[in-house]
């Protein structure tokens, strides 16, 4: 994966460990599918015009990679990158486990159930008091490892953000995260007390349309509060104009209100792209980092590589892979619940699975459930990235003149920026890896060739 997608993946760990009850409810596993997609394939139409500052040639004639390489020196900060990266993620993985454990043994949660109803006669205030307390002592538990990533960040080059900025953006998505989980934790303990044997199954159902909201409002609400989106039209309308080209070469219809540019490039070096939003909010997002440092071939095939996410409805089908993996999360989740306290409730001082003090526990069991879930979310992850790598050299075949090795330089620019490992070795791929490996897309851009073969590609007809 490359630096920005490590980031995502590690801040996403982090709020799994931060907001296990929310994550449980509404889905949140599934963000791990609508996160930003790579936006390493090149491709558009014949120009070879650069965009912005970029005079880089496009002639791929020039420029032939046919493998991802980097030159001696990169390659061993790539590395070293790398797993620095790795070491954190394990180590974030163990001190918040410890951190868990302690929390459960030393009785913070009926203490602080206890305070809760004892200044409180209402379940809400009970848990504004309950939650509000317990999530902010877990987001203190992973401020070393959220600030170890920042560190890394500036040091590899991958982020230019300010620590006092950093710390801003940390403070108001912590606000949200734990406005979410006090209002989310009150939902779930009322459906447990009403329903102790089956709120497994009505949590499941009530979490899917919070996931469906959330998701929507993501890109309107939640992601302004950190980055700046202007539409593309109006920054760029010579881009914005080759970029409807090749949506009607797909057959598709994407409005240019749903093109937007963000200011990356205030916060962060690393070049990407994405699709956010479901139904009216869904659409497509350039940073200005990739304008200014691709071509309009590469801008475009970047494009239609998340055109290919926008079309084939990755984001519903994230969606809907999320739903699967969350209905067994409950399920286990509530069977595993019920055996701890069997066991141990009265050493815990736990009432039961209705009790505010049973939080720690099951944030623990999620926490669990989603740490063995990682390869499973990463291989899914890999699957649509690939399927949008595919559909991307397909929408610009005919329109980009030798558009694999377009593609191939593109995903060879994203690697050097993002300082991409040349060869993870199998198992980094499994665990960290939700994108294919650069050298991995590298190879099948140059492959790729149905029309050679007289075949009809999957997507684009």
């Amino acid at each position: 994966m490359h630096g920005i997608e490590t980031m995502t993946r590690f801040l996403k760990a982090r709020r799994m460990a931060t907001l296990a009850i929310p994550l449980m409810l509404c889905g949140a596993i599934a963000p791990a599918f609508a996160k930003p997609f790579d936006p390493q394939a090149p491709s558009s139409n014949a120009q070879s015009q650069s965009v912005g500052q970029n005079t880089r040639s496009a002639n791929p004639e020039q420029q032939q990679p046919k493998t991802y390489t980097l030159p001696p020196d990169k390659e061993s900060r790539a590395i070293a990158y790398a797993h620095s990266r790795h070491e954190l993620y394990f180590l974030d993985f163990l001190f918040t486990t410890v951190g868990l454990i302690l929390l459960i043994q030393l009785g913070v949660g009926p203490r602080l159930r206890d305070w809760a109803e004892g200044i409180s006669r209402g379940h809400f205030l009970e848990a504004v008091i309950f939650a509000g307390v317990f999530f902010i002592l877990l987001g203190v538990l992973g401020l070393p490892a959220a600030a170890g990533s920042h560190w890394l960040a500036r040091y590899y080059g991958q982020s230019v953000q300010g620590w006092g900025s950093w710390v801003w953006d940390s403070i108001k998505g912590g606000i949200v995260a734990l406005i979410l989980a006090i209002v989310l934790t009150w939902l779930f303990y009322g459906l447990v007390r009403r329903s102790p044997r089956r709120w497994w199954f009505y949590a499941w159902l009530g979490s899917l349309p919070i996931l469906i909201f959330l998701i929507f409002v993501e890109p309107l609400v939640l992601e302004p509060l950190f980055f700046r989106f202007t539409p593309l039209a109006a920054t760029d309308p010579q881009l914005a104009a080759a970029l409807e080209r090749v949506v009607q070469h797909a057959g598709q219809n994407i409005p240019e209100n749903r093109m937007y540019l963000m200011n990356a490039s205030s916060k962060l070096n690393a070049l990407n792209a994405y699709v956010t939003g479901i139904g009216a909010s869904e659409r497509v997002v350039v940073w200005d980092t990739t304008i200014a440092q691709m071509t309009m071939p590469e801008i475009l095939f970047v494009f239609g590589d998340e055109m290919g996410h926008y079309v084939l409805h990755h984001i519903r089908n994230g969606i809907l892979f999320a739903a699967g993996i969350l209905l067994i999360f409950l399920f286990a989740a509530f069977h595993s619940l019920h055996w701890a306290l069997r066991r141990f409730s009265a050493v815990w001082k736990i009432r039961g699975a209705d009790d505010w003090a049973s939080l720690p526990v099951l944030v623990f069991i999620i926490f669990i459930f989603s740490f063995i879930f990682t390869p499973i979310d990463n291989a899914f992850s890999r699957h649509i990235e690939h399927q949008a790598d595919q559909f991307g050299l397909e929408v610009v075949h005919g329109i980009v003149p030798d558009a694999p090795q377009v593609a191939a330089q593109s995903f060879q620019i994203l690697g050097e920026v993002d300082l991409d490992e040349p060869s993870p070795s199998t198992a980094v791929k499994l665990w960290f890896y939700d994108h294919p490996p650069i050298n991995e897309r590298i190879l099948f851009a140059q492959t790729y060739d149905p029309w050679g073969k007289g075949e009809s590609p999957e997507f684009v007809k």
